[in-house]
């Protein structure tokens, strides 16, 4: 494991070049960051570590590009819209390096693209995947040294990713990596290549992280992870996932449990063993199954067949306490019959979803699924698409419609706009809107009434 870096601040001082002059002496006031993120749940914990690191490097985070010396993209490339979202950003901030301004790729599509971000974008100074965040000091001391173009692209698989500084950017829900990278090799995804091979943390490391953030007044912590049930503890403890599970749950003051994204594969009866033993675990199990027919998770390399999967959900239906269920679904895959997409529809009637996301498949860089014929034209894709989300709507709709006279524990995360209205996630992630004429709620967990529903949310009332 690399040693992390520790400079002290006065050695980044005295730096003559335009980009050293545009990362001022980190002791000064000037020294600002602007982070955009794009994408999953990993994506934002990756920017709460880049932040951390940039903060206590004696940087401040602004609001607005205009206002930062350093401007950091942190991406996804797992659709090819959002890869392409990234590049017309960088298109418009095109004249920010004759400010004065650095601008940085980090994350998925900086690992991806690697150095042809420079000929794209040649104003572009930083290039760094997610695998070399605990590296960002020696970057920027590279930088402000005159370095005009850096990168950080290795995938050492002995990394498992942590910095130094995290800054949690959520008050109340704490986000831990336990797992990074994937093995599955799906042939659609490019997340193997982008994050590379799975490694697991130290399951000791993981406890002492949910420690420190119980001390700091965390109730909610969600582990993640591409495959977050494959984790594997590399320590001679051999910590089992629902073992690790369970451990969470015990440090004094976490009251709830979350992960994700589970895989189908991975998904063994000792994780909804632990899920019915302890109450802190969340009712909630995102497990994606991509389509409902054999033929496609064949040919997208899925590891497990319709059946296989089914035998999943009962296994998860049978539990002592209602647990959710949530997926995602892949429509137009390369030979995806109408027949292969009637599949995919009578699986969600067969499973009845609490919620899912939805995609249109959109092939991505160095995936085998590139070579595949059988293309199903953008037009038939938006069609299925709209079908898909349709049928779920109707499914949610009377999921939740069953739901209205029962009470839910509601963990308050906002306030509406509108006088006394509040909203909060129940430990089966389910949104819940609601009433209380109480003066300050955000944080706290109080007991809701659910009075009505819609397709996407709960409404409900304060039961005090």
């Amino acid at each position: 494991m690399n040693k992390p870096f520790d400079i002290e601040l006065g050695q980044l001082t005295g730096q003559t070049s335009s980009l050293g002059n545009a990362l001022t002496a980190l002791a000064g006031q000037h020294a600002t960051f602007f982070l955009e993120t794009f994408g999953c749940q990993m994506n934002d914990h990756d920017s709460e570590k880049v932040a951390g690191v940039l903060l206590s490097r004696g940087y401040r985070q602004v609001e607005t590009p205009e206002a930062a010396s350093l401007i950091l993209y942190n991406t996804c490339s797992i659709r090819e819209k959002a890869a392409q979202k990234v590049f017309s950003r960088l298109g418009e901030y095109r004249e920010k390096q004759s400010e004065g301004k650095v601008i940085g790729v980090l994350g998925c599509v900086a690992q991806q693209e690697g150095e042809e971000i420079f000929k794209r974008a040649p104003w572009v100074s930083l290039v760094c995947g997610s695998a070399s965040y605990s590296k960002l000091p020696e970057m920027l001391t590279r930088l402000e040294a005159g370095n005009h173009r850096v990168t950080g692209l290795d995938t050492d698989t002995d990394e498992t990713f942590e910095t130094e500084v995290t800054r949690r950017d959520n008050p109340w829900r704490a986000y831990l990596t336990i797992i990074e990278g994937c093995d599955k090799a799906c042939s659609y995804c490019v997340v193997p290549y982008t994050r590379g091979p799975e490694r697991s943390r130290a399951s000791d490391s993981i406890l002492r992280e949910v420690q420190q953030v119980a001390e700091l007044g965390y109730s909610e912590v969600q582990l993640l992870g591409q495959t977050v049930n494959s984790y594997a503890d590399p320590t001679p403890r051999r910590m089992r996932f629902s073992e690790l599970l369970l451990a969470v749950a015990d440090v004094p003051g976490i009251r709830r449990v979350r992960f994700t994204t589970s895989h189908p594969s991975d998904f063994t009866r000792d994780i909804v063993d632990a899920i019915e033993a302890e109450p802190k675990l969340c009712d909630h199990v995102h497990l994606p199954v991509q389509s409902g027919s054999s033929k496609v998770l064949q040919a997208m390399q899925r590891t497990y067949s319709r059946e296989e999967y089914l035998e999943k959900i009962a296994m998860i239906r049978a539990a002592n306490r209602p647990i959710a269920i949530t997926t995602d679904i892949i429509v137009g895959f390369p030979g995806e019959t109408e027949g292969d997409f009637e599949e995919t529809l009578s699986l969600l009637d067969e499973v009845g979803y609490d919620s899912l996301f939805s995609f249109k498949y959109s092939p991505r860089p160095n995936t085998p699924s590139l070579a595949m014929k059988d293309t199903i034209p953008e037009e038939e894709k938006s069609r299925r698409l709209g079908v898909l989300q349709e049928k779920q709507r109707e499914i949610q709709t009377a999921r939740n419609a069953v739901l209205v006279g029962e009470t839910f524990e509601v963990l308050v995360s906002g306030k509406s706009r509108r006088e006394n209205q509040w909203f909060g996630y129940s430990t089966s992630h389910r949104v819940i809107n609601f009433a209380s004429q109480a003066k300050e709620l955000l944080g706290t967990y109080v007991q809701i009434r659910v009075t009505g529903s819609g397709p996407n949310n709960l409404v409900g009332e304060h039961a005090v």
